[in-house]
């Protein structure tokens, strides 16, 4: 029994402290504690005064504080903006994520489709790069397209996501390109015919197809030449790659004012 008892007194020290400690945390998060719409109208301040990183915390706040009134699925959708406004691009995606899971028959779902695709779209690199971030702004764009396609949104999405597919034919333009110039033949023509057939409305396929003109010479299948450069000529007649084509064809050399910046390297 004593040393029960002193067992007691020895915690009781602790216990105080603990007591107190938890008395301050309630006391602190009582004084912390406001209205919906007081934080929100605060976060959306430190939004206008472009202090986006104030604003998340507050924006945070409101659906910490109140997670089941009407302002938590607004401020959700408003932190996402902010960390996209701050090109954390990632953490947006992840909250609008979030977001859609939870409310996904909530107004600004459309807008929260949308603003993800802008997400991977801010993070397109250059064509010299991985492309795995132009195939996700792709995939987002395409979604946003097929879900709301009679909305601002989705005419939007329809432009970006032609410049989407006009950088990912880039890519595979500059990789067979790379091909040619190591007399890759069979490799050069997988990627150019590649772009004829998957990126059919971008501005690379009529080089696309005079490439394949190319490369079927120098492999010596000029029959396959002739109908590339068949396609070119009815499919664009006026263009300056049926006519390098053309004297490819012939045999002619091709006039020097009219070598473009791939020919001359």
């Amino acid at each position: 029994m004593y040393s029960l008892r002193r067992f007691f007194f020895l915690l009781l020290p602790f216990a105080v402290l603990a007591l107190g400690a938890c008395s301050k945390g309630e006391d602190e998060d009582e004084l912390d504690a406001r209205p919906a719409e007081e934080l929100y109208t605060d976060a959306r301040d430190a939004f206008a005064e472009q202090k986006y990183e104030r604003a998340v915390e507050l924006f945070e706040e409101v659906e910490r504080q109140h997670p089941y009134s009407e302002w938590a699925p607004r401020a959700e959708v408003m932190t996402a903006y902010a960390q996209y406004k701050t090109r954390k691009y990632d953490d947006a995606v992840l909250t609008l994520e979030r977001f859609i899971k939870l409310h996904p028959g909530n107004e600004s779902v459309a807008y929260a489709y949308y603003l993800t695709a802008l997400s991977y779209y801010e993070q397109i690199s250059d064509v010299g790069r991985d492309q795995g971030m132009t195939r996700k702004a792709r995939e987002s764009l395409r979604e946003v397209v097929r879900r709301y396609p009679n909305t601002e949104f989705a005419r939007d999405a329809r432009l970006k996501l032609d410049l989407t597919e006009d950088h990912l034919a880039g890519k595979e333009m500059m990789v067979g390109r790379y091909y040619l110039e190591r007399d890759e033949y069979l490799s050069a023509a997988n990627r150019f015919n590649r772009v004829v057939k998957d990126y059919q409305t971008t501005s690379h396929v009529p080089e696309a197809l005079h490439r394949l003109v190319e490369t079927y010479l120098k492999l010596g299948v000029e029959a396959e030449a002739r109908r590339y450069a068949a396609v070119l000529g009815h499919n664009f007649p006026g263009s300056k790659w049926y006519r390098f084509s053309y004297a490819l064809l012939e045999g002619k050399k091709q006039p020097e004012e009219e070598k473009t910046w791939w020919d001359v390297l």
